[in-house]
């Protein structure tokens, strides 16, 4: 791998870490404010609420700017999200704002990785990225429990920090440095040599104009991969995954309150060995899938979703840690090949930041849309039991029709289906 491809894990990493140890210290902020529940399960799809809304626009900006510029300017939209929190503002309104400078950062960070990188080294660049992204999951939330409980907490606000009157807001503050380190790595991304691709602004219209001019592209790009036989497969099992696993996270933290009757701090440590699982599935398919064999891991997501419904009849630890280290594993060996294949037909079809731009907008779509879903059900009173019954059908049912619409392309598209597996067969070595 080339040198600058560890200075973008570097500030992928730690920009990671900051993000996921601020969900558990957001959660502990509404908890201990006195928020309902439903405010809590609403973090997740007010995370992804900018990516939904803004996915037309930050692929063009990811690829009108060096990469490491729009990670640098993503993660000082992060900070001003932390200390609105700080502040006084609404958490959820303040989340989002951090989910807008992650809506920014995310095609860049994966664009970067087709320009720096030949097509034969992705499938192995998204393994270990994954894999640490993963890694940065499980420290994070870690850390963010941690930061929030008996142990560390009264240290922190012994600090006497200014704005910060209880834990969760003193583990703020303290994250707000971790954000900044990811920044300073950001500074030292290399320049490579793919030409930028400048927001197209015709004489005499206005930067707003240009920026609504950008949505018939961004719908265009879109359609083309829905409608590439091998790229609507792995778009699909993608979006399904990142839906679900983006929401997984809360429900963990609900289930081991009712099924261990765990608080933040142990509950945390659960959505971290779910991750310990994800990052060894992660790391095993950059060792051992190749791109053109990615449609193999499709039996593995309907695995996952009936496993997901096996979590209501667990009540110990002990059966618990390797049933979840097992869950996240599948996880992980089914969305790495799947990833890379998505990547390759996007990047071929329209070029990376616009690409991973649709892709985010589909996945956070549906993290937006499943996470909407659970909070308006625990608004009415449905049980974590229930949320997660639900969650494993639709995960189980959905990867069993994408099975059948991969073999139906094979039937009656193969010879389209065959060629762009050959292509990538051929790019690959």
């Amino acid at each position: 791998m080339k040198r600058g491809f560890y200075t973008i894990m570097s500030a992928q990493f730690f920009s990671s870490l900051a993000d996921n140890a601020l969900f558990v210290t957001a959660v502990e902020l509404l908890r201990t404010s006195g928020a309902p529940e439903w405010q809590r399960a609403a973090l997740v799809p007010m995370f992804a609420l900018f990516y939904v809304i803004l996915a037309p626009f930050v692929g063009a900006f990811a690829d009108a700017l060096p990469k490491g510029r729009v990670m640098f300017i993503s993660n000082a939209i992060k900070v001003a999200g932390c200390l609105m929190m700080l502040i006084g503002h609404h958490p959820l309104l303040a989340y989002a704002v951090v989910g807008l400078g992650a809506a920014a950062y995310s095609p860049a960070k994966y664009g970067i990785l087709t320009e720096l990188l030949p097509p034969s080294q992705l499938v192995k660049a998204n393994g270990w990225i994954e894999g640490l992204t993963i890694t940065s999951i499980i420290l994070g939330v870690l850390l963010g429990g941690q930061l929030v409980g008996p142990m560390v907490a009264p240290h922190l606000v012994a600090l006497n920090l200014p704005f910060v009157d209880n834990p969760a807001e003193a583990a703020i503050a303290l994250l707000i440095f971790v954000y900044a380190l990811a920044a300073a790595f950001n500074l030292r991304i290399p320049r490579t040599s793919a030409a930028l691709v400048p927001m197209r602004q015709h004489p005499g219209q206005s930067l707003v104009g240009a920026t609504l001019a950008l949505l018939p592209d961004f719908w265009d790009c879109n359609r083309r991969l829905w409608r590439d036989k091998l790229g609507q497969i792995s778009l699909s099992t993608t979006t399904l995954f990142w839906g679900v696993s983006g929401n997984l996270r809360y429900i963990v933290l609900a289930w081991a309150a009712v099924a261990l009757g765990y608080g933040t701090t142990q509950a945390s440590a659960l959505v971290g060995v779910v991750a310990i699982g994800t990052a060894a599935g992660a790391v095993l398919a950059s060792m051992r899938m190749r791109l053109q064999h990615a449609t193999r891991v499709i039996p593995m997501g309907i695995a996952m979703g009936l496993l997901v419904i096996c979590m209501n009849f667990i009540g110990h630890l002990w059966i618990a840690i390797p049933f979840l280290v097992l869950l996240g594993a599948l996880g992980g060996f089914l969305v790495v090949p799947m990833n890379a294949l998505l990547q390759h037909r996007g990047h071929d079809l329209m070029g990376a930041g616009r690409s991973i731009a649709v892709q985010n907008f589909n996945e956070q779509a549906c993290i937006l849309g499943l996470g909407g879903l659970y909070a308006l059900a625990t608004m009415l009173g449905v049980s974590a039991y229930g949320a997660i019954t639900g969650f494993g059908l639709i995960v189980a049912v959905t990867m069993w029709l994408i099975g059948r619409w991969y073999v139906y392309n094979c039937r009656h598209h193969g010879g389209e289906v065959r060629r762009l597996l050959t292509i990538a067969r051929h790019d690959h070595h």
